[in-house]
C-alpha cells in the first residue's frame, strides 16, 4: 500500500483503473447477454404463439362447453409433438384450464392436477404471451427438473374461435441451446467492442495522466527546491530576529549605562562648578553688603546680585533633578515585585500621592533589560497619571501570564483619546510602547473620557542579551 501511494500518478492510474475497466467490460457483456437471452426467449414465445393459433387452438375449442379434453383431442395434441418440426423442438407441453388445472401433459401423471397460478399463467389469462428462461423451481416442474436445469418457458393464451375469450393456456418448454448460443455470440461481440473502446480510452487516458504525472513530478521537485530555499531563508530570518532582539535588549541595558554616566558627568562636572560658583557668589554678595559704602552697597547686592544668585540656585537644583532622573537605581539584584515596589515608593516620595500596589510577592527569574523596562514603564506611566489625572485612583498590578509578566497600570482620572495623543506627538506613550515592543512584548492603552485610563503591558521574563566582551 505504501509503495502504491508513493508511486507516480501514471503508475497508480495503471494499477487502479485496469480492474475497474475490466470489471465494467465484464458487467456490460453480462448485461448484454441477459438482454439477448430475454429477447430470444420472447422471440421463441412469439413463434410458439403462432404455432398454438395454427395447430393447438382447434383441439381445445371443446372447453367452451366441457371441462376436459376429449381423448381424440389429447391424441391429436400428442401427435403434434412428434410429427411437426416445432414439436420436435419442444421438450414438454401442457394445456391448462383457467383455474390452474392441467388438462393435457406429455406426462400423463400430471393430467388432472391443480397448481397455484404463477406469473406466467396470470399474464396468459390476461391475453398476453409470457416467455422467460425458467430455473424450474415450481412444483409443477418436477418432471422437467429430472432432465434439465433451465428451460425456455412460454405461456400462450388460447382464445375461443370468433369470441376472443381465453378458454385455456398452452405451456411450452424448449431447450436453452438456441438462447445460449445467441447470448454467447452477443457477449463475445459486446466484449470485443467494449474491449476495443476500453483499450483506446485506457491508452488515451494513460497518455494524459502520464503527461500530467510528469508535470506534477517536475513541479514537485521545483517546489521541494523552493521549500528548501524558503526553509533556509526562514532559518536566517529567525537567526537575524534573535540577533535583533538580543541587540535591542543589550541596547536597553547600554542606554541605562550611558544615562548613568551622563548623570555622573553632569553631577561631577557642571554640577560641581555651579555649586562652587554659588558659594563664591554668596561670598561676593556678603562682601558687597559689608562694604564701607553702607546702605548703597547693600542695596546694590539686593537689586543686582540677588537675581543672579537665584538663577544659579535654580539651575543647580534643576541639574540635580535631571541627574536623579537619568540615574537608574541599583535593580540588578532586585526581584520583579521589589522593582515595582521601589518604583512606586520613589514616585510616592516625590509626589506624596498614594498608589495601590499588588503582586509585590512575585520573584521569577528575569533578564536585566526586562527589569529596566519595568522600572522605566512604571516611572513614566505613574508620572503621566499624576500629571494628567492628578493621581486619582492610581494602581499597579503585577501577574504572571504563562512565560511572561502582565503589568496593569491604571487611574480613575478624566481619560483621553490615545490616538489623538499620538497624533499630537506625545512622546511618553510612544517611548513606552517602543521600550516594550523592542523586547518582544505588547503594549495597550485603554482610555475613555470620564472613565479613566488603563495601560496593559505584557513582557517576556527572559530576553537573551548580546555579549560585548
Amino acid at each position: 500500500m505504501i509503495s502504491f501511494v508513493r508511486s507516480s500518478l501514471s503508475r497508480q492510474y495503471l494499477l487502479a483503473s485496469f480492474p475497474v475497466l475490466l470489471s465494467g467490460m465484464l458487467v456490460i457483456g453480462y448485461l448484454v447477454g441477459r438482454q439477448v437471452e430475454e429477447r430470444v426467449a420472447e422471440s421463441m414465445g412469439g413463434v410458439s404463439g403462432l404455432y398454438v393459433d395454427s395447430f393447438v387452438a382447434p383441439h381445445v375449442q371443446v372447453l367452451l362447453n366441457e371441462n376436459a379434453l376429449r381423448a381424440s383431442d389429447q391424441k391429436a395434441l400428442g401427435e403434434l409433438l412428434t410429427q411437426t418440426q416445432l414439436g420436435k423442438r419442444i421438450v414438454a407441453f401442457k394445456v391448462w384450464r383457467t383455474d390452474g388445472r392441467i388438462l393435457y401433459s406429455a406426462d400423463a401423471s400430471q393430467i388432472g392436477k391443480t397448481f397455484p397460478l404463477g406469473e406466467g399463467m396470470t399474464e396468459a389469462l390476461a391475453g398476453r404471451v409470457h416467455s422467460e428462461i425458467s430455473e424450474l423451481s415450481a412444483a409443477e416442474n418436477a418432471q422437467e427438473t429430472s432432465k434439465y436445469t433451465r428451460l425456455v418457458e412460454t405461456y400462450i393464451p388460447i382464445h375461443a374461435t370468433g369470441l376472443g375469450k381465453v378458454i385455456a393456456v398452452a405451456e411450452f418448454y424448449q431447450t436453452v441451446d438456441e438462447v445460449t448460443h445467441a447470448s454467447s455470440a452477443a457477449q463475445r461481440k459486446s466484449w470485443l467492442v467494449v474491449a476495443s473502446v476500453t483499450a483506446v480510452m485506457y491508452l488515451l487516458l494513460f497518455t494524459l495522466v502520464r503527461r500530467g504525472s510528469q508535470t506534477i513530478d517536475l513541479q514537485r521537485l521545483q517546489l521541494g527546491e523552493k521549500v528548501k530555499q524558503l526553509t533556509a531563508l526562514n532559518e536566517q530570518n529567525t537567526q537575524l530576529h534573535d540577533r535583533v532582539r538580543r541587540a535591542a535588549a543589550s541596547t536597553t541595558a547600554l542606554n541605562e549605562i550611558y544615562l548613568r554616566r551622563i548623570s555622573a558627568d553632569l553631577h561631577d562636572g557642571p554640577g560641581q562648578d555651579l555649586g562652587f560658583a554659588l558659594m563664591r557668589f554668596e561670598s561676593v554678595t556678603e562682601s558687597f553688603s559689608a562694604c564701607p559704602g553702607g546702605p548703597a552697597g547693600a542695596e546694590f547686592a539686593a537689586e543686582r546680585l540677588q537675581p543672579v544668585h537665584s538663577a544659579i540656585s535654580s539651575a543647580l537644583a534643576d541639574l540635580r533633578v535631571i541627574c536623579t532622573g537619568l540615574q537608574l537605581p541599583e535593580i540588578d539584584q532586585l526581584s520583579i515585585g521589589e522593582i515595582a515596589a521601589r518604583a512606586v515608593r520613589d514616585f510616592e516620595d516625590k509626589t506624596t500621592a498614594k498608589v495601590a500596589l499588588s503582586g509585590v510577592e512575585l520573584s521569577p527569574t528575569a533578564s536585566l533589560p526586562v527589569k529596566i523596562a519595568l522600572y522605566r514603564l512604571l516611572q513614566e506611566s505613574l508620572a503621566n497619571g499624576f500629571r494628567h489625572a492628578a493621581g486619582a485612583g492610581q494602581r499597579v498590578e503585577l501577574r504572571l501570564d504563562g512565560q511572561g509578566l502582565l503589568v496593569v497600570v491604571g487611574d480613575s482620572g478624566p481619560g483621553f483619546d490615545p490616538q489623538e495623543a499620538i497624533r499630537q506627538g506625545h512622546l511618553g506613550l510612544i517611548g513606552m510602547r517602543e521600550r516594550v515592543e523592542v523586547l518582544g512584548g505588547t503594549f495597550e492603552v485603554l482610555s475613555r473620557p470620564t472613565q479613566g485610563t488603563v495601560i496593559r503591558v505584557h513582557l517576556p521574563l527572559v530576553v537573551p542579551e548580546m555579549s560585548y566582551d
